[in-house]
């Protein structure tokens, strides 16, 4: 009787070490499951803070987008800018109403998240912006224009690198899926040739021209077209800005910035096979699935390089403007950039 007794100890033991394992197998599987991360949010001066909001809090959210979560704001703005001054505070209340957090300043938010996201509509104020956060080591996502000046933009790659923190910036453009298609030369168009892209291009005195609008199109053009520019010139003409980049492979690719009249967001690509359209405009949901993807991983999606080629373009076709639309050469205008820092 004692071994039976013994036996069925034995067994009972058995089946609640058991028990328990696969409690805490399931609590454990349950802690990742439920492991949020904590997204806060620099300058709520932008509609794009209540849209990216909006996507990432979904409870419905499967896959990519499910366990980021917006939690914290700073509101910031700039006062001699009425896109923002005019704007910060509707957009910090309606974020308030959602039960985002919202902070004094960007370091007593700082602690409360995992990941950030710089958005102030202005692009001056986001290298002080990054470099009240860099130091804390957490992948930032940095919204259009990515800074105010192409010198800020080789110094905000500078801080990320010293201090290996991820950082990306990127138009919701870049993400639709007919431009990745072309990018991929997974298009009817084949491998691309040229691309022709545009967007409205609308002005603001604080930023070089194409910085403030005309993002969303060079954009487009440089994802379809890839890094690698030579040089750039810029053509003036009622209404309408035109930009031209030679690649060093000998491709072009066109600019074309509207000011007058409605205009929509898209590209004509010229490839091996066909000349195609890029395809929709997709909306801000594929980038922020991305910036999802990134804040995971820590791998930006778009290279820094390229980035600052994008700014360097731009940049250049202001100087290309006020030499009366010499070609100006992408690398002289990095080379000066970066002596203003020194």
């Amino acid at each position: 009787m004692r071994l039976t007794h013994f036996l069925l100890a034995i067994g009972v033991s058995m089946v609640v070490c058991q028990s328990c394992g696969l409690a805490a197998e399931q609590a454990g599987a349950a802690a990742v499951e439920e492991k949020v991360i904590r997204v806060g949010m620099i300058g709520l001066d932008t509609s794009h803070v209540i849209a990216f909001t909006s996507i990432l809090n979904n409870p419905n959210n499967e896959g990519d987008l499910a366990g980021v979560r917006v939690v914290a704001g700073f509101p910031g703005g700039s006062p001699d800018l009425p896109a923002s001054r005019d704007r910060v505070e509707k957009y910090t209340e309606q974020l308030r109403q959602q039960g985002i957090e919202i902070c004094k300043s960007i370091e007593e938010m700082l602690p409360k998240v995992d990941a950030i996201m710089i958005e102030s509509v202005d692009g001056r104020p986001h290298l002080e912006q990054f470099r009240a956060v860099v130091k804390a080591g957490k992948p930032v996502f940095i919204d259009k224009p990515f800074a105010g000046s192409l010198a800020d933009c080789l110094e905000i790659a500078r801080l990320a690198r010293e201090h290996n923190v991820p950082v990306f910036s990127s138009s919701s453009t870049r993400f639709s899926a007919g431009v990745q298609a072309a990018r991929r030369g997974e298009s009817p168009a084949g491998q691309v040739r040229g691309c022709h892209a545009w967007s409205p291009c609308s002005l603001e005195a604080h930023h070089p021209d194409l910085f403030w609008y005309g993002i969303h199109g060079v954009e487009i053009l440089f994802t379809v077209m890839g890094k690698g520019c030579r040089s750039v010139t810029r053509v003036n003409t009622p209404g309408t800005d035109v930009v031209v980049g030679v690649w060093e492979d000998g491709r072009v690719g066109v600019f074309r910035g509207i000011r007058e009249g409605r205009a929509e967001m898209g590209a004509m690509v010229f490839g091996t096979k066909a000349i195609v359209p890029a395809g929709p405009y997709d909306g801000y949901k594929p980038l922020v699935t991305e910036i999802a993807k990134f804040f995971k991983t820590g791998k930006p999606p778009v290279e820094m390089e390229e980035t600052l080629e994008i700014y360097a373009f731009m940049e250049a076709a202001d100087h290309s403007k006020h030499q009366g639309g010499t070609p100006v050469s992408i690398q002289s205008i990095i080379k000066a950039a970066s002596e203003q820092r020194r």
